[in-house]
């Protein structure tokens, strides 16, 4: 309690400064933003429609010449000049908040959405493109990029966007998204492709598992026998005993399925000879 006193007699200046006319403002400015509303009056003819459009347009460059910094407000500009049918327009104030705020990857997302929602897929390309140089790490632009294409049926372009992705080496979902891509055409050797990246990416135990498991589906058991024995020799020794007992239980389980018992029982030996048999029962 006395620490808790000596605390709140502190009367030192705090490091930065507030006043209440700031913090009024700012809520005032924020309020702005969502006060503009569609006129309640009836356009009856091409001058009236003009005259509105320049009264509002006139509104909202006074609105980001005071609160510029608030996406916000270049937002809503942009999606009134969508709603106006404007769409150079649109296109122009999405292109000038992206100036101030080009590493926001929800800007680059609704400029993507707005090409896409009007059928512009060529100019969608294009901000998909202009997003994922400027943002590579942002898995969010891929996926969308790659939905896109899908979409559109485009399987080569979907191929093409993933092969760019997977340079920058992502995440283990990435690959598996990728590889499911593949498998859904049944281009078995092209994935078998993939899963040697893959491994090769992410060499744990879990990915030289999936690819084991691919093999035992597509493949035949010779393939499989042979993932199995190359992640014996690339990561079971180096990872710790409980992922290398999940490497050495996967494959003796596999030679038991293909009643191959005397293999399955030497994988066993070889476990408890070069691991600590925690969990391994023989």
């Amino acid at each position: 309690m006395k620490l808790l006193s000596r605390a709140a007699k502190n009367k030192n200046y705090a490091p930065i400064q507030i006043t209440a006319e700031q913090i009024v403002h700012e809520a005032k400015e924020e309020a702005e933003i969502h006060r503009h509303r569609p006129p309640k009056f009836k356009i009856n003819d091409g001058t009236e429609l003009a005259d509105y459009r320049l009264r509002k347009r006139k509104e909202f460059e006074d609105l980001i010449r005071r609160v510029g910094w608030n996406v916000k407000a270049w937002v809503k500009y942009a999606e009134w000049e969508e709603s106006q049918k404007q769409f150079d327009r649109a296109r122009s104030v999405w292109e000038r908040v992206l100036v101030i705020d080009h590493k926001n990857h929800t800007l680059w997302l609704k400029y993507a959405e707005f090409e896409m929602k009007n059928r512009f897929i060529n100019h969608a390309r294009n901000v998909f493109e202009r997003a994922i140089t400027i943002l590579p790490r942002v898995d969010q632009l891929w996926y969308k990029y790659i939905h896109m294409e899908n979409m559109l049926g485009n399987v080569a372009g979907v191929r093409g966007v993933f092969e760019r992705w997977m340079d920058w080496m992502p995440d283990g979902h990435a690959w598996m998204s990728y590889i499911k891509f593949e498998l859904k055409y049944k281009e078995i050797q092209r994935t078998r492709d993939i899963f040697e990246r893959f491994v090769l990416c992410h060499p744990t135990v879990t990915s030289w598992i999936r690819y084991a498991k691919f093999e035992i589906k597509n493949g035949d058991a010779c393939s499989t026998r042979k993932v199995f024995e190359r992640s014996l020799d690339e990561v079971a020794a180096a990872q710790d005993d409980q992922e290398a007992q999940k490497l050495f239980i996967a494959f003796a389980d596999f030679e038991a399925s293909c009643n191959e018992t005397e293999r399955a029982k030497r994988i066993y030996e070889f476990a408890l000879q070069y691991h600590v048999p925690n969990g391994i029962n023989c």
